[in-house]
């Protein structure tokens, strides 16, 4: 009995000392909600406090940049065009201690540089004239923002103005996670256009008025995220206001995984925020990858009772989905269809299984569903296949 206690111990000691883990102080988010997520499956990898409302602040700018952008998707705007600067832009009626693009009157600017300012600069005077581009007002334009929020289902999501100074902007760092994904889905382009672009030079000759273009006085800001190029970091957003702390949204790509990370309410300065965002894309990085399985055609099932023999399947679920980073080698697909489906049948009506396996076992199971309707065959088929289905069903019972 001594002797197996013993051997137990020791095993128990060499498999500490073989584990390779992310390091025990990495677990430990200051911050005071995060939420680290699969940008291509939406998998949620981490997550603290993930349903408590934070004032997003800057993170704001982002919802912003996006109902700009589904403009000129829409043809309701052009990156190009000249955009008017309403004085409520003018860096000099921006609250105290804003972050600015240093928006001026009489400057001509457009909404391509606008986007910049709000990317890079972060600028509110930035995010006013954005939104006083796209609705009547600023109250109009955060009514826009709010809806778009409620249509991805976002409920505890809410803005009154596009800057993110106000502490009545409201998220949760899962809702933003949410927001983010969908986010870089719609706009890919902006992960080079505009949120890795590392720093903004504004405002420049073109800007201002004639008479000040040999001397525009033009001020070069740094893009405010410091983490980009960091574990493959191209975005996204940054913000602190006082009743929030520090606030980041990152997205990442290594090989084929791209990382959403989001903290909320960072104490002390970026310095936390920003270990706190390195630590946790480690972490998910060192523990789970994206698998984008490519299948062959699937076959088809057999309906019984019907007018057509066999009908097509579809699978039920997206292929990529989000595996341990062990996982995932020498990957093959089993068809688990089943044999006593009967007419009628319903488009999405559940035909069998699509079994994933890798060179551990078996991985993932994925629906395959009924890719079109059945119709009851006539009164002979019914008949002929339902003494089929008799007789199968003796040959399993007797084995």
């Amino acid at each position: 009995m001594r002797n197996t206690f013993l051997s137990t111990l020791c095993l128990i000691f060499l498999l500490a000392l073989s584990f390779k883990g992310f390091p025990e102080e990495a677990f430990t988010i200051r911050s005071y909600a995060a939420v680290l997520m699969d940008a291509e499956t939406g998998t949620l990898l981490f997550a603290k406090n993930k349903d408590e409302p934070v004032p997003p602040a800057s993170l704001t700018k982002l919802m912003t940049i996006h109902i700009a952008l589904n403009d000129v998707a829409a043809g309701a705007a052009s990156l190009d065009e000249p955009v008017q600067l309403p004085k409520e832009s003018w860096r000099v009626n921006q609250p105290p201690r804003s972050s600015l693009m240093f928006l001026a009157e009489g400057q001509r600017v457009t909404l391509r540089e606008l986007l910049l300012g709000l990317a890079v600069s972060s600028g509110n005077d930035a995010a006013v004239a954005v939104a006083m581009r796209c609705a009547p007002s600023v109250e109009e334009f955060a009514a826009r923002m709010n809806a778009e929020a409620a249509a991805l289902g976002l409920s505890h999501t809410a803005f009154v103005e596009p800057s993110g100074i106000s502490e009545y902007n409201m998220t949760t760092a899962y809702e933003y996670a949410v927001f983010c994904r969908f986010y870089i889905k719609t706009h890919p382009e902006t992960l080079e256009t505009l949120h890795s672009v590392a720093e903004f030079a504004y405002p420049k000759p073109e800007n201002v008025p004639a008479a000040s273009r040999t001397r525009p006085g033009t001020i070069v800001q740094k893009n405010r995220n410091s983490l980009l190029g960091v574990l493959g970091v191209d975005g996204l957003k940054t913000g602190y206001i006082d009743e929030s702390g520090y606030n980041i949204a990152l997205t990442a790509k290594q090989g084929a995984t791209r990382l959403i990370a989001v903290i909320l309410g960072a104490p002390a300065g970026e310095e936390v925020r920003d270990t706190d965002g390195r630590n946790l894309l480690e972490w998910g990085f060192s523990r789970y990858k994206t698998l984008y399985p490519v299948m062959e055609e699937l076959p088809r099932v057999r309906v019984w009772r019907s007018k057509q023999t066999y009908a097509a399947l579809t699978i039920g679920e997206p292929l990529p989905f989000t595996a341990r980073s062990e996982r995932g080698n020498e990957l093959r697909f089993e068809t688990e269809v089943l044999d006593t489906i009967s007419a009628p049948c319903v488009k999405g009506d559940r035909g069998g299984e699509l079994v994933l396996y890798d060179s551990i076992g078996e991985l993932r199971r994925i629906p395959l569903l009924i890719a079109e309707n059945v119709e009851r065959g006539g009164f002979l088929t019914r008949l002929f296949d339902a003494i089929r289905l008799f007789f199968m069903g003796l040959r399993k019972k007797n084995g």
